[in-house]
């Protein structure tokens, strides 16, 4: 046995791969409640009614949503250009340590003035935490994949010091977390008296801005290129270090946007627990999309929809809440499934 490229397959089948797999995760899930002695139809009901069955429902999903369609587009665009991004969640903290810095008082502006400032702020963090593993990567053939997922637990270690030390609350009555930004520096609400913010309106612009890049500037093309055969596309007169160090730049940028929203949006300070993994996610959403910066926000929506269905659902039924964990892995695994019968054939002999 052995798999041989075949010819792109049309539009329609690269959108039918996607629906494929998540009928398949369906299917694998209904097999798992099943073992469980739950009704898999009472289970899925329950999931989609907890997490698009009222306005709260709706609501509280985009909220969950809008940090993973950072840290999906901070995958997404590293994965283009093989660039193996798994350091979001490290990236996603450097952005919310610098909210933190930048929204507790550093700077005397204005909120139309005091919040770019602090996204940008946010940003030039996060990309500094992926420059290093790229430059590694370019300058040494260091593997990026081992470097940014150290990162992650570095970056974990790093804000546990900060919280425990200078940038701990003196009011926070023994649990460790940063002072609250202030109020100039928190993202409005788009529903009054609900938790979603104008993160989630940032999250969707920013998508469509990365697709424009992808699709219709030259730095896309060359990403492209160089993700698809880097010696050709050196060949062809492309810098392909240059191109790796932009993609990283902005890579990190997207993933610590997800740390700007939640703090400044969301939570209003920092905290240890601040991310649930919503930088490993990424790489689901990342993979359910297919690289496709658009696709991305309907993968970020589905992901959230699941973790906001199950935890509505564990109070009703008999199944826990980690049926959820049981799904997204799934549907990475199928997706990657998918994305490999794709672009391959199976040859018998």
């Amino acid at each position: 046995m052995r798999l041989e490229p075949k010819p792109a397959p049309p539009l329609v089948l690269l959108l039918l791969y996607p629906a494929a797999a998540v009928a398949a995760t369906l299917v694998i899930s209904a097999i798992l409640v099943l073992a469980a002695g739950a009704s898999p139809f009472s289970v899925f009901y329950l999931v989609g009614k907890g997490a698009a069955g009222s306005q709260f429902a709706v609501l509280e999903t985009l909220t969950r949503a809008t940090p993973l369609i950072f840290t999906g587009l901070a995958v997404a665009v590293a994965f283009r250009a093989k660039l193996w991004n798994i350091g979001a969640e490290a990236q996603l903290y450097g952005g919310a340590v610098m909210t933190v810095l930048l929204g507790t008082g550093a700077l005397a502006l204005p909120a139309p003035f005091l919040l770019p400032v602090i996204a940008v702020g946010a940003m030039a963090a996060g990309a500094a935490l992926l420059l290093g593993p790229a430059l590694l990567k370019t300058r040494f053939g260091v593997d990026e994949v081992v470097t940014t997922l150290l990162l992650n637990f570095i970056m974990l270690l790093f804000v546990s010091m900060l919280l425990e030390g200078p940038l701990k609350d003196p009011m926070g009555l023994g649990w460790p977390q940063s002072p609250r930004v202030a109020a100039e520096a928190q993202l409005p609400r788009l529903v009054a008296g609900k938790r979603l913010h104008f993160g989630f309106v940032l999250a969707v612009l920013s998508a469509v801005a990365v697709w424009v890049v992808m699709a219709r500037t030259v730095l896309g093309y060359q990403m492209r290129a160089v993700g698809h055969n880097p010696a050709a596309a050196g060949f062809a007169g492309i810098a392909v270090d240059g191109v790796l160090m932009k993609t990283a730049l902005l890579s990190g940028g997207l993933a610590a946007l997800a740390g700007f929203s939640e703090v400044a949006g969301l939570k209003g300070n920092l905290t240890l627990d601040l991310s649930p993994g919503f930088g490993y996610s990424g790489i689901v959403v990342a993979m359910l999309a297919m690289l496709n910066p658009l696709g991305v926000v309907a993968a970020a929506i589905f992901v959230a929809g699941i973790f906001v269905g199950a935890d509505a659902m564990s109070r009703t039924a008999r199944v826990p809440s980690y049926i959820a964990d049981v799904m997204v892995a799934t549907a990475l695994l199928t997706m990657v499934a998918a994305i490999l019968f794709s672009r391959f054939r199976v040859r018998w002999r």
